[in-house]
């Protein structure tokens, strides 16, 4: 028989303080400073019910923790404003030995009706032996911290030893997250049922659950879910179990993660099994095309990935795919990648994207950043053994070519930014109360890249990189780290390496690498792609040649349709660069090129789309309408209407907006607003009739900056120029 927590023995009733909670030291950031490093977490049980009509979670979490020194004063967590903390309480736990025996708690879900909504789960704990069944209630306070977070300080018993093990039970709800990002039917592929997904990285899921929101703590999680009749649930968990008697969703993750790999997404999800170990989840409309693009692949991407670097280590490696709601291209959850559905067009972005996300199950997942201001440690990583993976399965041209693409993007984006910039560093400096998710930007992934590639240059074999790296694996699974681990095992790896100095020679310093601003120090050989990379300079030459006729005649004989993907797209983004063009250049580019393009993927459509807005050329403005029209992503929507607003099309963008805006989720809607208004001009707002949302979607401070000019409408850097998977 389950006891019953004390604390939440009268539904919705909320404990009164007993005592004022102390108030909490100075932090950068409240938990990992000031006190995630005072305790051990071992292991966290979260009851969550999902209310899609009410866009609310309520949840129960259960913290199962030690004390590293006698009787803190208090547990200071990260938190958020979109939680409503209904009652905190303590409750012993039996010894060490007996907790790793104790099931995970049970939870009782309250009854739906009219009238206030229900309260939140209710915990209801095993009987075994050595534990005090009752747990009483604690004092807490929500501070305000910053505007992505607020901090919660939980009173403790003064009593407390050092390494006594115990748990702290929230009740609380969650409305309007920025974590949870809940979507009507009319928002998802099928328009059958609602769809709500997470989106924890990098500080998000402090608005999902009460937490040490730090890559620097990890731990294991199980979690019971009870969603709407007819809704899949899934989560980033080694196992998951439907118990069908009781309604409700099991799920446990075996391996310690950080707080941001903890996800989940509901909806109308059907399976597909791609591999032994692998298989797609999708709306039904979008299983087969899903299950045929990447039947057989993924578990040659893994193979390969496993030669490289070890055994893969989280059983299963399934892939969801989301509506075009999803913020980024993709997410590294453990055992269930997210990824968007609109890069289902793109087949060569579909497998990059997905190898990358591949590779975060060894560099990222297993092995994290400790601090946010390294993240490179896990994106330059990933990219780095996402290239050998592709290097081994499609050939090292294919390799140099996507490289090719993106270090021409970075290139970019150095340009806009400038090289004094800040966030060009691999070690970043986070100041306090700025978010992390800011610092997500191109050099994470390729400058971090480039000094891997560097690093694995000095060695002279890529074979016996590929070693020291499956050792760095296996001596740091599971944990998290910094900068210095990762180089001192380098050198402790290549012994002789040391001897040589590598680390300071001139202009090549491992400490300039990770604090100097400005472009990587040193770039990859890329020639070995020449045979891809050489007709898109050749072709690029001839329509900025002069004379023109003589020219674009050249440049019409040349069939693009016969080109990969990253050929066009690279082709494209020089053009763009170049913009804007001269009027004739743009008309014999669109009489070669226009029906052609409008007939290929998403990736190739908004680059020549681009084209056109950046050179005013009103005869293909209907390709932009009916691109707009049909696109979702913002992804794809947000550079087009900043290209727009930013020259002589702003009232065009604003007709379009005002036609789609009903089909767009909020958050991206609130988003254009921004864009709109700048170019609008200094007060301007749209309004209902031109095309706002009324009063009820005024811009939100909450919405997630997740890629660096995101959240700043009107910047230089769009979504497309960065292009990134988390």
């Amino acid at each position: 028989m389950a006891a019953q927590c004390c604390c939440c023995k009268a539904p919705g009733a909320e404990a009164a303080p007993a005592r004022p909670p102390p108030e909490p030291p100075p932090a950068l950031d409240v938990a990992s400073a000031s006190s995630a490093q005072l305790f051990r977490l071992r292991h966290l049980q979260l009851g969550l019910e999902l209310r899609p009509e009410a866009r609310e979670l309520a949840g129960c979490l259960v913290l199962e923790l030690c004390a590293l020194r006698p009787a803190p004063r208090a547990l200071v967590l990260d938190a958020h404003p979109a939680l409503r903390l209904h009652s905190a309480a303590f409750r012993r736990a039996p010894a060490a030995a007996a907790a790793a025996a104790e099931p995970p708690c049970a939870f009782a879900f309250a009854a739906a009706g009219p009238g206030p909504a229900p309260p939140p789960p209710l915990p209801a704990f095993p009987e075994a032996p050595g534990a005090e069944p009752d747990c009483c209630p604690l004092a807490f306070r929500v501070d305000p911290f910053t505007d992505y977070g607020s901090s919660l300080t939980v009173t403790l018993p003064p009593e407390l030893q050092a390494h006594q093990p115990f748990q702290v039970i929230l009740r609380y709800t969650s409305t309007d997250a920025p974590a949870i990002w809940w979507l009507d039917p009319e928002l998802t592929y099928g328009n059958a049922k609602p769809f709500v997904f997470t989106q924890g990285h990098s500080v998000c899921n402090r608005s999902f659950f009460p937490c040490f929101d730090t890559p620097a703590v990890k731990c294991t999680y199980s979690a019971v879910v009870k969603a709407p009749s007819g809704v899949q649930v899934l989560m980033s968990a080694t196992q998951s179990t439907y118990v069908e008697e009781e309604g409700v969703y099991r799920f446990h993750m075996e391996h310690p993660v950080p707080a941001y790999l903890v996800a989940l997404v509901a909806g109308d999800l059907q399976p597909a099994d791609i591999g032994p170990r692998s298989r797609v989840w999708a709306e039904p409309c979008l299983l087969p095309t899903a299950t045929s693009k990447l039947s057989g692949a993924v578990e040659q991407w893994l193979s390969a990935a496993e030669r490289l670097y070890g055994p893969y280590m989280w059983g299963r490696y399934d892939i969801v795919f989301l509506p075009p709601s999803f913020p980024i291209v993709a997410m590294e959850n453990p055992c269930l990648t997210f990824i968007i559905s609109s890069i289902l067009e793109s087949d060569e972005f579909l497998v990059i994207d997905v190898i990358h996300e591949v590779a975060h199950s060894w560099f990222g997942n297993a092995v994290t950043n400790a601090t946010w201001e390294e993240m490179w440690l896990s994106e330059g990583l990933a990219t780095y053994a996402q290239r050998r993976i592709t290097t081994e399965t499609y050939g090292a041209a294919f390799t140099c070519l996507e490289t090719a693409f993106r270090l021409d993007a970075l290139h970019r984006q150095m340009k806009l930014l400038g090289e004094d910039s800040p966030v060009s560093k691999l070690q970043v400096k986070l100041e306090p109360g700025v978010n992390p998710s800011h610092l997500m930007n191109l050099f994470t992934y390729e400058k971090g890249y480039c000094f891997v590639y560097y690093l694995s240059q000095l060695c002279g074999d890529p074979q016996r990189f590929d070693d020291f790296l499956r050792a760095y694996v296996e001596k740091y699974k599971f944990t998290s780290v910094v900068a210095q681990d990762l180089l001192d095992s380098f050198l402790s790896f290549f012994p002789e390496l040391k001897e040589q100095s590598v680390d300071c020679r001139a202009g090549l310093e491992f400490e300039r690498w990770l604090n100097a601003t400005g472009p990587p120090l040193a770039e990859p050989d890329l020639s070995q792609g020449s045979s891809l990379t050489r007709p898109v300079e050749a072709l690029f030459q001839l329509w900025t040649a002069e004379p023109l006729d003589q020219a674009a005649a050249s440049a019409s004989a040349i069939d693009i349709s016969k080109w990969r993907t990253f050929q066009t797209a690279l082709f494209l983004d020089r053009l763009l660069d170049g913009s804007p063009l001269p009027q004739e250049v743009v008309t014999r580019l669109s009489k070669c090129y226009s029906s052609l393009l409008d007939s290929m993927n998403a990736e190739i459509r908004i680059r020549w789309l681009q084209i056109v807005v950046r050179n005013d050329y009103y005869p293909d403005l209907h390709r932009v309408r009916r691109f707009l029209e049909s696109q979702m992503s913002r992804m794809y929507t947000i550079p087009l209407y900043e290209d727009l607003c930013t020259g002589a099309l702003k009232s065009f963008a604003l007709e379009v907006f005002y036609q789609t805006q009903g089909r767009l989720h909020p958050n991206l809607r609130r988003t254009i607003q921004q864009i709109l208004s700048q170019g609008l001009g200094p007060g301007a707002e749209p309004s209902a009739e031109q095309g706002g949302a009324g009063a009820d979607s005024e811009v939100d401070p909450e919405a997630p900056a997740l890629l660096l000019g995101d959240e700043a409408p009107g910047a230089a850097i769009s979504l497309r120029d960065v292009n990134v998977s988390a």
